[in-house]
């Protein structure tokens, strides 16, 4: 009596695995790449790659320099650091594909704090700011002798006030272009 419920339980999982598709009659493709010839394909040709309505946009140097120089130039940083966020390394990469696409562009990256802390801390840090910045770039490419890293520490705030979101503006690092 058992060996016959597992044989109909065998059977009966052996039919739901089963599949109802006819393989026999599957519709084969003629895939052999025959020649097109004759006026379909030049008729083809015409409203195809070839000819397009769409017209080039040609960036010279001078829009791609305004370009550059309007887009995002700065890095902030968290509160006492000099490490640089990941959302930023964007910029830096664009900056240094930018820098690197001219041998005579110059940059100076300024380091900035808020203005907790005392001078010389805020000087040692927004020098680290640009100090970090400064080797990005020069990791991805750019020559040394292209970026200067210099550190106004709190002298110079982007926003004036001593609120968290005044405070967070004014820790960057700013990619100036000489």
């Amino acid at each position: 009596m058992n060996r016959l419920v597992w044989a109909t339980a065998v059977t009966v999982l052996l039919s739901a695995c089963g599949s109802s598709v006819k393989l026999d009659n599957v519709p084969v493709e003629d895939k052999s790449g025959a020649a097109v010839s004759g006026q379909g394909a030049n008729s083809a040709g015409s409203a195809g790659v070839g000819n397009s309505n769409v017209a080039t946009v040609d960036l010279g140097k001078s829009d791609q320099d305004a370009a550059m120089r309007a887009s995002t130039r700065l890095v902030y940083f968290d509160y006492d650091s000099f490490t640089i966020r990941p959302e930023f390394q964007s910029v830096i990469e664009a900056h240094a594909r930018f820098i690197r696409a001219d041998k005579a562009r110059k940059v100076v990256i300024e380091g900035h704090t808020d203005e907790r802390g005392g001078r010389e801390y805020n000087l040692a840090l927004g020098q680290k700011r640009s100090e970090a910045v400064r080797k990005a770039l020069n990791l991805l490419g750019v020559a040394d002798g292209q970026v200067e890293a210099v550190s106004f520490g709190k002298e110079k705030p982007a926003v004036i006030g001593n609120s968290e979101a005044a405070m967070e503006k004014n820790r960057r690092a700013e990619i100036v272009y000489r």
